[in-house]
């Protein structure tokens, strides 16, 4: 009966250690249903910044006009071929670097304050300077991000720095261009690392697995230059040491529990032969 026991026990440990490896791993675990899983955000978008690089193409119907409001670079796609002046190795648009004080030199325009605008907003900046000087009366402008970039490491499948190529990225699509957390990444300490406008580093954690703590989160829209960090799991830890997988794991001491259960087994099956004689 006490054999019977000792079994019973096991089992329940085997649940248990399955149940707590489930919880580990699983996002959104409160999303009980489609409505509480709805998350309803402000959608910040992407805003300039000093050392941030923009590219800005203005074109109109008369090429030669768009030429003077152009990079040269930009040009031999918006203008004759005559008005070409970039060299052959240039194969990129040239872009605007913002300066420290948040500027751009814009040709014929001068100097422009973009620092906190939008693509959208910047787009409709310039559009506004050209036509308000009575310079283009049809231009059409268009903005790129340049140089955004964010960074994923830590215990993701592909860690590196990603672009930042729309208006609008989450944690949740930064982890998915990072192929996801591996099996040993902690879903509950997702970490974000932001610098602010006075230069000082701000830390904020994410739980993947409460939906609530991620609609919640300030960085769930991240920004340039965002940092964002996986945590390695207990088990992938002690995997660095090299007893680190045996004394402290689960599967360590559900091994040892059932040879310490067989050597009982076999024990109490000798002494009951025993007592027959």
């Amino acid at each position: 009966m006490n054999i019977y026991k000792i079994y019973v026990v096991l089992l329940l440990c085997f649940v248990f250690v399955s149940c707590s490896n489930y919880k580990q791993i699983v996002y959104f675990q409160d999303a009980v249903n489609a409505d509480s899983a709805k998350i309803a955000l402000s959608a910040p978008e992407v805003r300039f910044k000093p050392d941030d690089k923009v590219s800005i193409v203005v074109t109109c119907r008369d090429p030669e006009l768009a030429y003077m409001f152009n990079l040269p670079n930009v040009s031999r796609y918006v203008g004759s071929q005559t008005l070409t002046t970039s060299s052959s190795s240039n194969q990129g648009l040239m872009c605007y670097t913002i300066d420290p004080e948040g500027n751009i030199d814009f040709p014929e325009l001068g100097k422009l304050h973009v620092e906190g605008m939008t693509r959208s907003e910047l787009a409709a900046y310039v559009k506004g300077q050209l036509t308000g000087r009575n310079l283009i009366q049809d231009p059409v402008v268009t903005v790129e991000f340049a140089n955004l970039q964010f960074s994923v490491f830590g215990e993701v499948k592909s860690p590196g720095r990603y672009n930042i190529n729309r208006d609008k990225v989450s944690i949740l699509d930064a982890i998915s261009m990072a192929g996801d957390l591996t099996i040993n990444g902690q879903r509950k300490n997702v970490m974000v690392m932001r610098t602010d406008s006075l230069g000082e580093i701000m830390t904020y954690t994410v739980n993947l697995t409460s939906i609530d703590s991620v609609k919640q989160s300030p960085v769930y829209y991240l920004r340039q230059n965002d940092m964002v960090y996986v945590s390695p799991s207990k088990k992938r830890a002690r995997e660095s040491d090299a007893n680190g997988n045996t004394f402290s794991t689960p599967s360590f001491w559900i091994s040892i529990m059932t040879s310490v259960t067989s050597i009982i087994s076999t024990t109490l099956l000798i002494i009951s032969n025993m007592k027959k004689y």
